[in-house]
């Protein structure tokens, strides 16, 4: 074999080499892929994902109030004053006080409900209870539960930061009114009957005071 023709087979042997070696290195492609993406492209295209996120409504208000109504205005503002403020839990917080603060009265326990009462709810509740009182009526009531509760309106007092939330409730309860002898004269311990109300929690917002007050008790 002469010595062109065995050089000719070493460079096809090393051409041979170096293509397998390149394909294990670099894989295959077999039909259409996709331009791999950088790090760089993926951040820059999640980016703008986020910022709508952040610069879209709060769903903290308008899962309660209408986007663009007064109220949510008024929420967004309670807001700024006070990060820290969030609707839903305060939701959360007027169901339960609707309960303890209305079989404090029925019971005539008002000790225990004052704290969350204004003055003038507050005196109310004791005018009704000493009223009971005289004429020697006691009440017995059985809370069943809030059917439905709506944050019906917000208001903020730019001048003072005092926030003011009107909500409607529904709500079943069993009670019955006992004249001195015990005897029932008037509603059942038997029926449920249902009660509307519509209550008024007022708070300045920013103040170290957590608590809100039941200022308004109108049905």
């Amino acid at each position: 074999m002469n010595s062109p023709l065995i050089q000719l087979l070493v460079l096809a042997g090393i051409a041979v080499f170096l293509i397998l070696r390149l394909k294990n290195v670099l894989g295959t492609r077999e039909g259409y892929e996709k331009t791999p993406v950088s790090t760089t492209t993926t951040e820059r295209r999640g980016r703008p994902e986020f910022d709508v996120i952040e610069g879209g409504p709060d769903l903290d208000i308008v899962d309660h109030v209408d986007a663009d109504s007064d109220a949510a205005k008024a929420l967004a503002d309670m807001k700024r004053i006070e990060p820290s403020f969030n609707v839903t839990e305060f939701l959360t917080g007027a169901r339960g006080a609707y309960e303890m603060i209305v079989m404090g009265y029925e019971r005539g326990e008002l000790s225990e409900i004052q704290p969350f009462l204004s003055e003038e709810v507050y005196e109310s509740f004791v005018d009704g209870v000493a009223a009971r009182e005289d004429q020697g009526l006691t009440i017995e009531a059985e809370f069943i539960g809030v059917r439905e509760m709506k944050l019906v309106n917000a208001t903020l007092d730019p001048e003072t930061n005092e926030a003011e939330l009107t909500l409607s409730y529904v709500a079943e309860l069993r009670s019955a009114v006992r004249n001195a002898d015990g005897e029932i004269i008037e509603g059942s311990l038997s029926e449920v009957k249902r009660q509307k109300d519509t209550w008024a929690f007022s708070r300045i917002m920013g103040s170290d005071d957590p608590n809100w007050f039941l200022v308004s008790t109108d049905a």
